[in-house]
């Protein structure tokens, strides 16, 4: 059974990215690009929504505090083949996603992150994603927009939270955005890192407190890497040195 839901979920997708993708262009041409914002909101949180429902996922959100209202870094964990639908699911306000290259070797992402505008970076070639992303600066700025990252760089990684990349964070600090920290619980267990068979169930995003870094400096970015970590640690429950439950 969960196999038949699994595959149905995947071609409930490739079905929805197919009837979407001409959809989008269609408003993002018409509109100069002014709809971006909407696209993504909303197409995002029907296909995103709708793949975990088909596959018997529930998504539950919890919002600690008040949502913000400013642009922000949101750094979300990495553990599972459904992260992409929780993210695009989620429905932030204004966000754009920083992705790795490799995803627009795939026709559907190649077109609808170019559609929408999403920023896509060589992970391996660590300077020129930073020049690239320092180039989006002045247009992620104009425009108000939020970026989503996950500072695990890939949910191939070793133990339940991998190490951070400082990318995201220097971001932040290049920005003068807060960092809004997303986590995600449930993933890794209702669908393994590299499988795409799924299993139902519900799926916890908790949606944290902004933190400001108007008063980070370079010095202090590893101790504040090292604290923001050790709150996903906290919430995932590892309670030894090993990473491990």
């Amino acid at each position: 059974m969960n196999t038949f839901r699994s595959i149905l979920a995947i071609v409930v997708a490739f079905l929805m990215f197919i009837i979407a993708i001409p959809l989008i262009a269609i408003l993002v041409i018409i509109s100069f690009g002014y709809l971006q914002n909407w696209v993504i909101e909303n197409f995002g949180k029907i296909i995103g929504r709708g793949v975990l429902a088909t596959a018997g996922i529930k998504m539950d959100i919890k919002q600690i505090g008040e949502p913000v209202d400013q642009p922000v870094i949101y750094l979300i964990n990495h553990s599972s083949t459904l992260d992409m639908f929780v993210i695009i699911g989620l429905g932030l306000p204004r966000v754009r996603f920083l992705a790795k290259y490799e995803l627009q070797f795939n026709p559907i992402f190649y077109l609808v992150g170019n559609l929408t505008g999403q920023i896509f970076i060589v992970r391996q070639k660590s300077e020129k994603a930073i020049q690239k992303i320092k180039k989006a600066y002045k247009k992620i700025k104009r425009n108000r927009l939020s970026i989503l990252v996950a500072p695990e760089g890939s949910r191939k990684h070793e133990g339940i939270i991998g190490p951070f990349k400082k990318g995201a964070f220097r971001m932040a600090m290049d920005l003068n955005y807060p960092i809004v920290p997303i986590y995600t619980a449930g993933a890794d267990e209702l669908c393994e890192r590299d499988s795409i068979i799924t299993k139902p169930g519900i799926l916890t995003v908790t949606i944290h407190p902004p933190i400001e870094t108007s008063d980070w400096s370079l010095n202090t970015l590893p101790d504040h890497i090292s604290e923001i970590r050790s709150k996903y640690l906290k919430w995932a429950g590892v309670t030894n040195e090993n990473n491990e439950y």
